[in-house]
């Protein structure tokens, strides 16, 4: 089943604007506006949030704006810069989140994501991502996903949400209370048809569709048909400059997995030579289906390390033909290397040289695909001394992590055993010991209560004080300890057990040995 997201950027050209570095734009707090010509007039062409809420808004006259606000800041709009900034934004999502990223100018984009939003934890993880993203970048985002884009792009804009999942088959009910403006209808039809009573898309729902396309032509009845998924609502998808690619265009509609397969393999034939040429590999690979309906399926497949195995390529994009819904047939099929990489030539070793080193880049690439890249990884150890800042998370097949001392790759210390599960967040306990150096004699953790049987420590672990001023004096005791029934922990105190500024003296438990 289909499911499109559709980005919305309600203050894209003031965000855009704010964001440049040679902006003139004041600050958030000041009400800024951006006014272009329609004629000879000056109108508004976006306003930031803090004009909004004075009342102005897009297509008023720039004079009675001023009025309205005498503090306002006029600067002029630049569509053509929006409209790059909005391609720019395209091709970021194309390489984060799904082969398939059309624009939706002026303001939005479209993301296809069938198949792909488990890549992301979900379409409720996906969006809150990509909103949050935005946030952090400071652009004002809201985001929705439905099986339509004349759905998506609905939810988006008019519900109270920013981050919306419509449900398949709630279509029907999300457009109903909804203004018509939701259906994408031109402003002079919504206002033809508001003013012979026709409010919202319910009104439209069971009218005859004869008398309303006599009156109003067939705009209505299709972007409704197009909202609720009866038609067929294509859009081009956007590509970045210069890819690899090869294409397969049909002369007869095919739709069986069987010959899905074949012709991947040939389009894998035909794209590995291409990057031999450039000295390229591939680290991801983009597959569109064509359908005879104008709608589009996409396969995304990644590689731990630059290849242009024919073989192993053409295992990966297999493996997602059943994710692929071919509809009533598949005219075109694009392969597209969307990220590619130098592939350095490496010599075979032979075990008469010595010990042969696996290549677990082909099991890499398998795992990754089938449950995402974002759920295979491998720790790396970093300098510090504090245990949840000691270790960050890396590809499988990455490189050494640098930043040692003299550029060396740091290592974790061996003077003090640590545990082999390090809880997200250390866990508050309730226990009773001697101040300020001994351990506990028993603590109760989750509502289990443990006599403590042997310990080992205090080890004590000092704040970072050059990365926080809260931590200046901050002091950790660890101990390991073994509760009577064998099983081990690793605990500490918050605070030297004597002075009030060095922590709270409260005990948390931090992992677990075994």
């Amino acid at each position: 089943m289909q499911r499109v997201v559709s980005l919305f950027l309600p203050f894209w050209p003031v965000d855009r604007l704010r964001r440049s570095p040679q902006s003139a734009a004041p600050p958030p707090e000041v009400p800024l506006a951006l006014v272009h010509r329609e004629g000879g007039r000056r109108v508004l062409y976006a306003v930031d949030p803090a004009a909004r809420r004075l009342g102005l808004v897009r297509g008023m006259a720039a004079a009675k704006a001023q009025a309205l606000v005498p503090g306002l800041t006029l600067l002029p709009a630049d569509p053509a810069a929006d409209l790059e900034g909005l391609y720019r934004l395209a091709l970021w999502a194309l390489r984060h989140l799904s082969p398939v990223v059309a624009l939706d100018p002026p303001d939005g984009l479209l993301i296809e994501t069938s198949g792909a939003d488990h890549l992301h934890g979900g379409e409720a993880a996906m969006l809150a991502f990509l909103v949050g993203r935005f946030a952090g970048a400071g652009v004002t985002a809201r985001a929705a996903v439905a099986e339509s884009r004349g759905a998506a792009h609905a939810a988006a804009r008019f519900l109270e949400s920013d981050k919306a999942v419509i449900a398949p088959g709630a279509v029907e009910a999300l457009l109903k209370p909804l203004p018509l403006k939701a259906l994408r209808l031109a402003p002079a039809l919504v206002r033809d048809m508001r003013a012979l009573g026709f409010e919202r898309v319910c009104d439209i729902f069971h009218e005859p569709r004869a008398p309303l396309a006599l009156r109003f032509g067939p705009e209505p009845g299709r972007r409704l048909d197009q909202a609720l998924g009866r038609i067929g609502d294509p859009f081009d998808p956007v590509r970045p400059p210069d890819p690899v690619e090869a294409r397969r265009l049909f002369g007869e509609p095919i739709g069986a997995a069987e010959t899905i397969a074949r012709y991947i393999a040939r389009l894998v034939a035909a794209l590995c030579p291409a990057l031999e040429r450039r000295g390229l590999g591939a680290r991801r690979l983009d597959l569109l289906f064509r359908r005879v309906d104008s709608g589009f399926q996409a396969i995304r497949v990644g590689t731990a390390t630059p290849v242009r195995d024919e073989k192993r390529l053409t295992r990966l994009l297999c493996e997602k033909i059943e994710t692929v819904d071919p509809g009533f047939g598949i005219e075109e099929m694009i392969l597209t290397a969307t990220l590619a990489e130098p592939f350095v030539e490496r010599q075979a070793r032979s075990s008469l040289s010595g010990a042969v080193e696996a290549d677990l880049s082909g099991l890499v690439d398998v795992l990754a695909n089938r449950l995402g890249a974002g759920r295979l990884y491998r720790f790396a150890p970093v300098e510090s001394d504090v245990p949840e800042r000691a270790f960050m998370r890396v590809p499988p097949l990455a490189p050494g992590v640098e930043g040692g001392i003299h550029g060396a790759a740091p290592a974790w210390s061996g003077e003090w055993p640590r545990p082999a599960r390090l809880l997200p967040r250390p866990e508050r306990i309730e226990t009773m010991a001697l101040l300020p150096d001994h351990p506990p004699v028993w603590f109760s953790w989750r509502g289990v209560r443990r006599r403590i049987r042997a310990a080992d420590g205090p080890e004590r672990i000092f704040g970072e004080w050059w990365k926080r001023a809260a931590e200046r004096a901050a002091v950790r005791d660890y101990f390991r300890i073994e509760d009577e029934a064998g099983e081990r922990f690793w605990i500490f105190r918050s605070g030297n057990g004597e002075d009030p500024e060095t922590g709270s003296h409260d005990w948390f438990l931090h992992g677990i040995f075994g």
